[in-house]
């Protein structure tokens, strides 16, 4: 078992987490300024994640073995620039209230120097003004002394659900860098299909309104009329899902699950099917509003992914590959993902 220790920066409810958790490394500190994923985060950790990360002296930051941040991918990716640029408000870099926290990264980096360090963020992060952004990144993590690589991982081999995110590992030692591969992720034998994540019985809420429903239908069509794709989603129950946002508690119109009776409106997910859609275990507490923990899951990591990319971060870092299983959710024909 790992004796590792690692920090959750920019923590949210704690994907990073688990993942690394169960390789048997340590979290001793965790850093999250949303209050509402604080509660998500001490109710299924027991640890309260300090606040604002720009608020933290270095100091106030133990020494650590793997450093771990899904620094705020909002003006990174495409909706997001999409939606600041419609705003009339900067992008990237240039967004006064997220676009500088890579740079709170790197003070803690170059302060603590760790070993190791595990990055997530959205595809979009390469490509984003004219890949000017990812150069500066790159730049930064060269100049602090890390050997570093990078890979943008789809988890729909591991979830039902289309979800592209970038992954940046980094290491010290040129050596241990030498011995990590990012896992070779294979179709399983026996995929997830959404239908395995959904719940028996939900209730009537989670239904649209005829007035939604009927908004969402007319702006659909409204769009096809001029040959663009944008509108709801609703899945072959047999495939894949589109990815899930934070933005799913407006409309839900991202995933849309029919109903039987195609007479009726379909449903948004239950919070409990976003959960097992991004891989949490089952046993996941979820403590606040249906609002926010649309926001939380939305936001968050597939914890399976991560959990493939520690155990090869902890096997380059000590040798020692671990075996432990990580228990999520799975259909009742199969109690536990092998990973």
């Amino acid at each position: 078992m790992s004796h590792l220790t690692f920090i959750d920066l920019f923590s949210g409810i704690g994907g990073s987490r688990i993942g690394f958790e169960v390789t048997g490394a340590r979290c001793i500190f965790s850093s999250e300024w949303d209050k509402f994923a604080q509660q998500t985060y001490a109710a299924n950790f027991g640890d309260i994640a300090k606040g604002d990360l720009t608020q933290i002296h270095v100091e106030q930051i133990p020494n650590h073995d793997i450093l771990l941040a899904g620094f705020p991918c909002q003006p990174f990716s495409l909706a997001g620039v999409s939606k600041l640029r419609s705003l009339g408000r900067k992008d990237g870099f240039d967004n006064p209230d997220q676009g500088n926290l890579f740079f709170e990264v790197a003070r803690i980096l170059k302060h603590h120097q760790p070993p190791a360090f595990f990055l997530e963020n959205v595809k979009n992060l390469q490509s984003h003004d004219g890949g000017k952004t990812f150069e500066v990144i790159k730049e930064t993590l060269s100049t602090l002394g890390y050997y570093f690589d990078w890979s943008v991982i789809d988890a729909s081999k591991m979830v039902p659900q289309h979800r592209e995110r970038i992954y940046i590992v980094g290491f010290k030692d040129v050596q241990v860098y030498e011995q990590f591969q990012f896992p070779n992720i294979k179709n399983p034998s026996n995929p997830f299909r959404l239908k395995d994540i959904l719940q028996d019985r939900v209730e009537q809420r989670y239904t649209l309104s005829d007035n939604l429903w009927n908004y969402l239908v007319s702006y659909a069509e409204k769009h096809r009329a001029r040959g663009n794709g944008f509108g709801y989603g609703m899945p072959d129950l047999d495939g894949i899902s589109r990815t899930l946002s934070a933005r799913y508690h407006k409309d839900g119109s991202e995933i849309l699950i029919g109903k039987p009776d195609q007479k009726k409106n379909p449903r948004r997910l239950t919070p409990r099917e976003c959960a097992r859609l991004m891989g949490f275990p089952e046993n996941f507490s979820i403590p606040v509003s249906d609002t926010q923990a649309y926001r939380q899951f939305g936001n968050s990591v597939v914890v399976p992914v991560v959990h493939r990319i520690a155990q090869q971060m902890v096997y380059a870092l000590s040798g020692h590959l671990s075996r432990r299983t990580l228990k999520t959710w799975k259909p009742s024909s199969q109690a536990r993902m092998e990973v």
